[in-house]
């Protein structure tokens, strides 16, 4: 039989290979900044063009390389960070496996420029799909800058399935925070396609969140600090009261490398219960540092998982932390046992015997009595004696007399004269005849109702109709801001004093793209700055104080799905302001308002699901209930 296992040529391997460590430009990205920062780099500059597509370029101010390590580094499992299988479990490093540039040099053109202090000239190498076209000695300073161009050339496919620049820059930028708050003593620059996006001085931890996240982050943030035997805490957690609906600033960060841990989170979520909303997370920014021998980094390609050899002790260390920092800076409700001098007895009394009240008692008191007081009796009273059952309807007569025709006082009634008179008197009783709901609707006209404060229900010539109410208001609200914005004819209500919003930079870049459409759908923005906008009018829908929360589910929603331009952008657009102005479930609504919700969701091109497509009404026919009953 002929032999059919063959070895696959290098180049192939390593194509395979960039299947696991390079799945979009932000791989590239994140494996050439952890290669700079374990090069010793004090200094890193990012620079990116076309969301990596076209370039990305990383220069630094490291150790730099000699040729043979200029060389050597493009090969497989080549690499200065381990020399035996033990020091997988003693890394202090990140890249240590040796794939990432033998793998991203086989999907694109690769151009190494490097130098050490010691030498007087540096190297330059150009690699093409894993091969070498040229390799020649070059004037550079020390350090080390490489520069990935034209990513996927020879995999169209995969090149097919990256995302719109908006979603992939938006990658791109996440590993780049991971990596730059990890490492505050490091000094970053960002540009993409010629803009500055960042530019981050060396600074400490505190400092490095604020230059990323805005000014206005400095006064969200808790300090979370604890050192055990087990691990060390350090980091920073937002105060209760600036959770967010979507997942923002969550960071965690074990010996200064980012990981992913849904169980370690979920300590985080358990230190905040009872202090946030339920539905909303919490940011935070923490930093772990334990012995590399008890964690295992390398079960995962991209290395963003761990784990730990006692997740139990780091789940019960972490969530006490955090509730001792909320605690001790006055976010979270506390016991305090020192003595307040308030509640001390005071010195002339502490020696007293203390002496019980007194408490008086008129026991003959009757409230059915009539009780006059006699003239310089004290406290005695004369008690006038009549039937109790005739008390209840003294004073009757003569208050219903007075009402209607304005006579004099008359004397109380008997219960013979009581008699002639209750024609007059009307008893609240309830009436049990007829029907339960036909005459009532009749009367009221009403026509709509609301079950739960989440549905209406009308009636059908045959049956009836149910209609979700924040999903109805949702296709009323999509239909008429798309219309808006491509009409162009929106109205907006000016505000009396202009809000003022903070936004991180990229959210800002996002912002000024889609400002034209923003301003269709009746926003007003009196000045855009770096990491604050100005608005002095909103649309008509929006409340003034919902502004902020349209503004921040917008941007998650175009982080993550919107194209690059077109119909499809204003349809992501609509679809988003949609969910977050349409009235909640829960809200009550009276009857105007159920009625005008209806009128409005049947005047729709597409009343009958939501912009989502999920179902916006149903209807039961008569025979529906029937079957119940049979």
């Amino acid at each position: 039989m002929k032999d059919i296992i063959q070895l696959l040529p290098d180049h192939v391997a390593n194509q395979i290979a960039a299947g696991e460590v390079v799945q979009r430009p932000a791989s590239v990205v994140k494996e050439l900044l952890e290669n700079a920062i374990d090069a010793g780099a004090t200094s890193i500059k990012l620079i990116v063009k076309d969301a990596g597509k076209t370039l990305i370029q990383v220069i630094d101010t490291g150790m730099g390389m000699s040729t043979t390590d200029a060389r050597l580094s493009f090969e497989r499992h080549a690499t200065s960070k381990i020399k035996a299988a033990e020091d997988l479990f003693n890394l202090h490093t990140k890249g240590f496996r040796g794939e990432a540039l033998a793998s991203i040099a086989a999907i694109a053109h690769v151009e190494l420029k490097t130098k050490t202090e010691a030498s007087e000239i540096g190297t330059k190498i150009s690699i093409e799909g894993s091969t070498v076209t040229e390799q020649e000695p070059a004037v550079v300073p020390q350090g080390t800058t490489i520069s990935v161009k034209n990513l996927f050339y020879n995999i169209p496919a995969r090149r097919n399935f990256l995302k719109s620049d908006t979603v992939e820059t938006r990658h791109i930028i996440d590993e780049f925070h991971r990596v730059a708050l990890a490492h505050p003593s490091v000094a970053f620059t960002m540009t993409h396609n010629g803009n500055d996006v960042f530019n981050l001085p060396e600074s400490n931890e505190r400092q490095r969140i604020v230059n990323i996240f805005g000014t206005k982050t400095n006064e969200k943030l808790v300090p979370v600090t604890e050192e055990t035997e087990i691990l060390t805490i350090d980091g920073f957690v937002f105060k209760p009261e600036f959770a967010r609906k979507s997942r923002g600033e969550q960071f965690f960060f074990v010996n200064n490398r980012f990981v992913k841990s849904p169980y370690l989170h979920h300590a985080v979520l358990s230190a905040f219960e009872g202090l946030i909303k339920p539905g909303t997370h919490p940011g935070y920014f923490l930093f772990l540092n334990v012995d590399p021998k008890s964690i295992d980094i390398n079960i995962h390609p991209t290395k963003t998982e761990i784990k730990f050899d006692d997740e139990h002790a780091m789940y019960a260390m972490l969530r006490a932390t955090i509730k001792h920092s909320l605690g001790q800076f006055s976010i979270a409700p506390v016991l305090d046992f020192n003595k307040d001098s308030g509640f001390e007895t005071p010195y002339e009394y502490s020696k007293k015997t203390p002496v019980a009240p007194t408490v008086e008692v008129d026991r003959d008191f009757n409230p059915f009595q009539k009780e006059a007081k006699i003239s310089g009796g004290g406290s005695s009273y004369r008690k006038e004696k009549q039937p109790a059952w005739e008390s209840l309807y003294v004073g009757l007569k003569d208050g219903f007399e007075a009402r209607t025709s304005g006579g004099s006082e008359l004397p109380d009634v008997s219960h013979s004269s009581w008699a002639s008179d209750e024609s007059s008197i009307h008893m609240e009783s309830d009436s049990v005849t007829g029907s339960l709901f036909g005459d009532t609707i009749q009367k009221t006209g009403q026509t709509t109702f609301q079950l739960q404060n989440k549905y209406i229900i009308t009636p059908l010539k045959n049956g009836m109709m149910v209609v979700h109410q924040h999903l109805a208001h949702q296709r009323i609200l999509y239909e008429e801001l798309l219309k808006n914005i491509t009409v162009q004819e929106a109205v907006s209500q000016q505000l009396l004093f202009p809000l003022l919003l903070h936004f991180t930079k990229p959210d800002i870049e996002i912002i000024q793209k889609i400002r034209e459409q923003l301003e269709h759908t009746g926003f007003v923005f009196s000045a855009i700055e770096e990491d604050r906008i100005e608005i002095s009018g909103i649309p008509v829908s929006v409340v003034e104080s919902h502004a902020e929360l349209v503004l921040e589910q917008l941007l998650n929603d175009i982080k993550n799905e919107v194209p690059d331009a077109g119909f499809s952008q204003n349809d992501v657009l609509a679809k988003s302001m949609a969910k977050s102005m349409a009235i909640k479930s829960g809200t009550s609504l009276n009857k105007e308002e159920q009625e005008h919700l209806i009128h409005q969701l049947f005047a729709c091109k597409e009343p009958s699901v939501s912009p989502a497509n999920r179902p916006v009404l149903i209807t039961m026919d008569t025979s529906d209930f029937d079957k119940k009953f049979m």
